[in-house]
């Protein structure tokens, strides 16, 4: 089984930069980690992969130091990986990166299965999975919390959307999107580490991708952010409630009373 999973870096800290003019997070130049989501997508394709066999490759698309997080995911397990790398992608949205993704998915080819995390923590859309499904025109699961191989063309999924649980038997090839739920990701092994070293990472470029230069960057991103900034720090005065239920509700009471909530 050929499976691709896609990994984003997302800043280290909570410190980070947003382009004045464009809005869109300054990532250049930026310490990043894993998504940590990302790790349960890398972990899932391993399992996978020592279950019944194939390879399992990690696809990103970033800034050159993305790499970093890429050799992470190499010393955990994966075969290789690739990083899509232009300054034609910069300011893509979820739309456009989707669009590239599954380009490049189909330029790896003969993928039997694309893994993503649940969503990814810098932006908390969790769209990218279902737009990259639908342009490979492939069946998807999403927010999977169960997951279990068939055969080499069929996989067992357990969906968990919060208000209900959705058992799901999907033939390949698909994309699926996995919830934390589902397992441990492995540690780092001293000898993975040094492996990872040699294993292939390459880059892409937008020449090396059949693409539409109107659907990538800025041009192929209909999202407009009018607008970011920095929530102001608030404090405010807490009052101490009686010990006695029955006095503690008066005062609640009398406060709401007074702040015309009643």
């Amino acid at each position: 089984m050929k499976i691709v999973v896609c990994v984003k870096q997302v800043p280290a800290s909570n410190n980070v930069r947003f382009d004045p003019v464009t809005h869109n997070l300054v990532r250049s130049g930026m310490s990043g980690r894993m998504n940590p989501f990302d790790e349960n997508a890398v972990e899932a394709a391993l399992a996978l992969r020592d279950a019944i066999g194939g390879e399992v490759i990690l696809l990103s698309m970033g800034p050159n130091d993305t790499k970093e997080t890429q050799h992470d995911g190499l010393a955990m397990g994966a075969d290789q990986a690739i990083l899509l790398s232009s300054r034609a992608f910069a300011g893509s949205d979820t739309l456009a990166t989707g669009y590239i993704l599954a380009q490049a998915i189909r330029n790896i080819g003969n993928v039997d299965l694309t893994i993503f995390g649940r969503q990814a923590v810098d932006a908390d859309t969790g769209q990218v999975g279902p737009i990259v499904a639908e342009e490979l025109n492939v069946l998807q699961a999403t927010f999977v919390s169960k997951l279990k191989a068939l055969d080499k063309q069929h996989l067992s999924v357990t969906r968990n959307l919060d208000s209900e649980v959705q058992s799901v038997t999907l033939t390949l090839p698909a994309v699926i999107s996995v919830r934390s739920e589902l397992n441990q990701p492995r540690y780092e092994t001293p000898i993975h580490i040094q492996q990872s070293l040699t294993k292939p990472l390459i880059t892409w470029t937008d020449q090396d991708l059949d693409l539409d230069q109107q659907r990538i960057g800025q041009a192929g991103s209909p999202t407009v952010v009018r607008k970011v900034y920095a929530p102001e720090a608030t404090s405010r005065a807490a009052k101490r409630l009686p010990d006695d239920a029955t006095a503690a509700a008066r005062v609640v009471l009398a406060l709401m009373a007074e702040r015309g909530l009643r």
